[in-house]
């Protein structure tokens, strides 16, 4: 293999801490995952904004730490109604019995006030929740990892590029974090948006987007200041060499791992065969110093 772009391709299988608030469960047979473990109940809930999905849920591992944070950002095809955040909720507990705290972040999507530019001023919230869990509770604040699955790629790479003016939520510097791990999302929306709105069954990304300009896909293009960054594919292919080598643009090493024939839960499952192999790479992600 020629190693011509720091990126691997590998073939495998103000924020406060508030009462639990009522969320609503993952809807519509797409999302209707058996997650095969009985998710935690949070540690804390941490409101971010006012409005009804500001909020992430809180999970620390038994032990002393300081623990390494995984900050997870759902799926949902960016439509209000299809998924929140209850449905990762068993991922961030089988990361929590392995000695990795989260915080699995809701936000607004389509159809209740997200979109551009509603989302991506939730998703800069949110993130400033980091430094504020790293403050109150033992957290590792030099080992924090982006998480997103399906649609929560966009979070998970948009945070941590630096912002310009023309960008969504305006001028911002690159969210801190070590690494980010996509689970079956895509590297680069703009030129991935045909393959991600076949995955959902219907157009996702211009009501989204507001539109399918090429000056707001070029605004959120990824070139995020990480160490690493991990695609865990199935249902999608993995990102093509293009939207790679944006993601690499920043200087993060990235890898690959297909799994031809998984589902798109499959990878978030736990005791799922297709996430038990992918676990160990994920570990190493979250845990690496």
């Amino acid at each position: 293999m020629r190693f011509l772009l720091p990126f691997v391709l590998a073939a495998s299988a103000g924020c406060s801490v508030s009462e639990p608030v009522s969320v609503p469960s993952a809807k519509g047979a797409m999302w209707g995952t058996d997650a095969n473990l009985a998710p935690s109940k949070p540690d804390a809930v941490l409101r971010y904004a006012d409005h009804p999905r500001g909020f992430a849920e809180l999970r620390l591992p038994q032990g002393e730490g300081p623990f390494p944070l995984a900050v997870i950002f759902h799926g949902g095809c960016f439509k209000t109604g299809v998924a929140d955040q209850a449905y990762m909720s068993p991922l961030a507990t089988r990361w929590q019995e392995q000695g990795v705290a989260s915080l699995n972040v809701d936000y607004r999507e389509v159809g209740d006030g997200g979109g551009w530019p509603g989302s991506f001023t939730d998703w800069r919230a949110a993130a400033r929740l980091i430094d504020t869990v790293a403050e109150a509770y033992p957290i590792d604040r030099d080992r924090v990892t982006l998480v997103g699955h399906s649609a929560g790629a966009l979070p998970a790479l948009w945070l941590a590029t630096p912002q310009g003016g023309e960008g969504p939520a305006g001028r911002n510097g690159a969210v801190r974090a070590r690494a980010a791990i996509v689970l079956d999302g895509p590297g680069d929306l703009g030129s991935e948006r045909d393959a991600f709105d076949a995955l959902c069954q219907f157009s996702s990304v211009g009501p989204f987007m507001g539109g399918t300009s090429r000056e707001r896909f070029e605004a959120i293009a990824p070139r995020p200041e990480l160490a690493e960054v991990l695609f865990v594919q199935a249902k999608l292919p993995a990102p093509p060499t293009a939207s790679l080598e944006l993601v690499a643009g920043g200087g993060a090493a990235v890898s690959v791992q297909e799994n031809p024939g998984a589902s798109h839960f499959a990878i978030i499952t736990p005791a799922d065969p297709a996430y038990v192999t992918n676990e160990p790479a994920m570990l190493d992600v979250l845990k690496a110093r």
